[in-house]
């Protein structure tokens, strides 16, 4: 094996959000640094690729964003999501630290744009990525360039060199690549089948993975076979129900269906299994991944009729379409009859009240086994469009315990002195379970910025 010649206050690997924040806030503090991106440059950034926005705290209007959301709004949020499976503290300081991450992003950059509507809701809370998260990869690697960073690609960490639970080099291949800190920004095994079906079991295989065919989770097994303190559980994910017609890996954002609290949902046996209408979509999209795993074969179906058309952000792949419930069902595989029986339940539950999808209407369903507790209309006009589901995984909360200096725990509970975590490889600190949408990019911001700037610290203090 050979050694490289230099020797970096900082290597960085993974070369998304988080990895690319981290090296630019270490690069700006004075230190010399390696970025080592798995991917081919064409697929640079891993899910960043793939996103819209990020979720920041602000106390009033801020760039693209209108009014207030504050700690308590945002921390109230978090806490119902994740059924309070989440590090408080550590919480509370990153909802804290994210009211300066849309401001970071614009000085050095990226763009934003005003809100999107219709499901999302997200006027107040999100802030969009203008040309989305490809314009947000692409203007922080200029900046990352003139920065001097020696960025490299088709650079996968396949070892890493310990001693005492310090790092002393990462093994690109034969080349051990030196450093005086080190940066896990890898993200997480979600693109991992095989390790997918250890945590799952056999319907793992039917799962489609959203993001990057790259994050396989090798440095996140690396970092735990070393003895870094595992966070999280294996079958915890960011899983939500994309276009069953989506391509096995890297369909991304483009493949989500956002009308489930539109309509109904049913499974292969054109029965409900849900309430759609539980909560605003953004809180609540990233449970769906997880039901329609639970149901027979993976496979579920999402029903609207004309009244919805217009009123969400269509997926790629247009719907399925028919003048009838009937003719609907045989276009996409499920029993005619049933679905008929099912939809005019539906229908029949249905309880008077005015739709109103900007807030939660109380508009509900009254008498079914699965009641419909918001935006509950008849699905009685015609022509009837069909959407199928499968489970679309975007990032697995498995990782490796942090500070909240983003310092890697050991399995000793104690710290390593010199590697540091960012972006999903440590997104279950914060996630143990549920998602909010746009969270994942404020976690891999937040936890970006302290690592590079607390990995300087060290670097250039030793």
């Amino acid at each position: 094996m050979s050694i490289s010649t230099q020797c970096f206050d900082v290597v960085v690997a993974g070369g998304g959000q988080a990895g690319l924040i981290a090296a630019i806030v270490a690069a700006e503090a004075g230190a010399k640094v390696c970025l080592l991106e798995g991917a081919p440059k064409s697929y640079r950034g891993g899910n960043t690729r793939h996103t819209r926005n990020l979720r920041p705290m602000h106390d009033g209007p801020l760039s693209v964003l209108s009014g207030v959301y504050d700690e308590h709004e945002y921390w109230d949020d978090l806490l119902r999501v994740t059924k309070g499976k989440t590090n408080e503290p550590m919480a509370r300081m990153m909802l804290r630290e994210s009211a300066g991450c849309v401001d970071w992003l614009e000085r050095r950059g990226v763009q934003f744009q005003p809100p999107l509507g219709g499901t999302l809701h997200l006027g107040r809370t999100n802030a969009f990525f203008m040309g989305g998260g490809k314009q947000l990869v692409n203007a922080l690697y200029r900046w990352a360039e003139g920065l001097s960073i020696d960025i490299r690609y088709d650079a996968k960490v396949t070892d890493i060199a310990f001693e005492n639970n310090r790092f002393l080099g990462a093994y690109v291949g034969d080349e051990c690549i030196k450093g005086k800190t080190f940066i896990a920004a890898a993200g997480g095994f979600e693109a991992n089948v095989e390790w997918l079906r250890e945590a799952w079991g056999p319907v793992a295989d039917n799962f489609l993975i959203r993001g990057t065919p790259y994050n396989r989770g090798e440095l996140l097994k690396l970092l735990l076979d070393k003895g870094a303190m595992q966070i999280g559980e294996p079958d915890q994910c960011h899983a939500v129900a994309i276009d069953g017609r989506a391509p096995k890996f890297d369909g991304g954002i483009c493949t989500r269906v956002d009308c489930v609290s539109l309509g109904i949902v049913v499974n292969k046996n054109a029965k409900r299994f849900y309430d759609e209408g539980e909560d605003f979509w953004p809180k609540r999209y990233a449970i769906w991944g997880r039901l329609v795993a639970k149901q027979p074969d993976q496979i579920g179906h999402v029903i609207i009729d004309t009244k919805s058309k217009g009123a969400f952000m269509p997926p790629v792949f247009p719907a399925e379409t028919a003048n009838t419930i009937e003719d609907l069902a045989i276009k996409v595989g499920l029993d005619p009859q049933t679905l008929k029986e099912t939809v005019d339940q539906f229908n029949a539950a249905v309880q008077p009240g005015d739709f109103d999808h900007t807030e939660l209407d109380g508009l509900a369903t009254a008498g079914l086994e699965v009641n419909k507790t918001n935006w509950a209309r008849p699905i009685d006009s015609p022509p009837y469009s069909a959407y199928s589901l499968k489970p679309g995984i975007t990032f697995t909360y498995l990782g490796v315990g942090v500070d909240q200096s983003a310092r890697m725990l050991m399995s000793d509970d104690k710290p390593s002195e010199n590697i540091f975590a960012a972006g999903e490889i440590m997104a279950g600190n914060v996630l143990g379970e549920g998602y909010l949408a746009g969270i994942g990019m404020t976690i891999g911001n937040v936890f970006g910025q302290i690592a590079g700037r607390e990995a300087a610290k060290y670097a250039l203090n030793h």
